[in-house]
């Protein structure tokens, strides 16, 4: 399964940690949202945690009603959450591990051990036409797991090897990518839509842009850091760029 396009989620949470530090309502994610569609977003992501430490009930409620284009909710496995998702009705949900001790997600969702409750969780969000995704390590019996409680979609954990990068572990870095590569290769092959996310910057985003399976990479922390010196449409064009550039080498 080959994507010519590779589409662009942005993840606007840290616009709302911005806020939340302060108090009041600025800067505001909905306003952040509108003006990445309008630099060439396709969608955008928002994680609402259950400690509510950036994006907020009122601001998932803003986004769908606002955007117009697919909004993406990350969430946890919760009954509060599944509640609140079948209120917004979201195009899709991304479910993620969430843990209060966390800076952010620190990795994939444990599907094999979560499998039963997983399986009619999904199933629920998929009866109100909710496209689901699980946030995932890029290994294949992970990937077989989230086939068997229907998920649709799986986003690939790109963290531990943008780290690699970042500490310019060449070894372990190369690793990690072939991990990635393997797992994009066979989900796409059991029939699942492949995301990828999580730590990627220009470098890394151009980099797994060259895998052909992949459909969506979600951006957020970085997107956000660099706008505080460029600008966000500014950043979200050079993210669009350098994912162009990647997708190019692929076909």
């Amino acid at each position: 399964m080959s994507n010519s396009y590779l589409r662009l989620g942005v993840n606007i949470d840290h616009v709302a940690t911005i806020r939340n530090a302060r108090g009041g309502p600025r800067p505001d994610p909905l306003r952040a949202a509108l003006l990445a569609i309008d630099a060439g977003a396709d969608g955008i992501t928002a994680h609402l945690r259950e400690d509510r430490r950036h994006i907020t009930d009122a601001d998932m409620a803003r986004l769908k009603e606002r955007i117009s284009k697919p909004l993406n909710f990350e969430m946890a496995a919760t009954e509060q959450m599944l509640d609140i998702a079948l209120g917004v009705r979201p195009h899709a949900v991304c479910i993620v591990p969430e843990k209060r001790t966390e800076r952010t997600t620190e990795g994939g969702l444990d599907v094999i051990r979560a499998h039963d409750y997983l399986l009619a969780y999904v199933d629920q969000l998929s009866r109100s036409n909710i496209r689901v995704s699980l946030f995932v390590e890029p290994t294949l019996e992970v990937i077989d797991a989230a086939r068997s409680v229907k998920a649709k979609v799986v986003e690939l954990h790109t963290g531990a090897w943008c780290h690699a990068v970042e500490m310019n572990n060449k070894q372990q870095a190369e690793q990690e990518f072939e991990r990635i590569k393997k797992a994009a290769a066979y989900g796409a092959k059991v029939g699942l839509e492949i995301h990828a996310g999580h730590g990627l910057d220009y470098e890394t985003a151009r980099r797994v842009s060259t895998l052909p399976q992949i459909s969506e990479l979600n951006i957020g922390h970085f997107l956000i850091g660099e706008a505080v010196f460029v600008g966000l449409s500014e950043t979200i064009r050079t993210m669009r760029a350098a994912m162009n550039e990647g997708r190019v080498q692929a076909s």
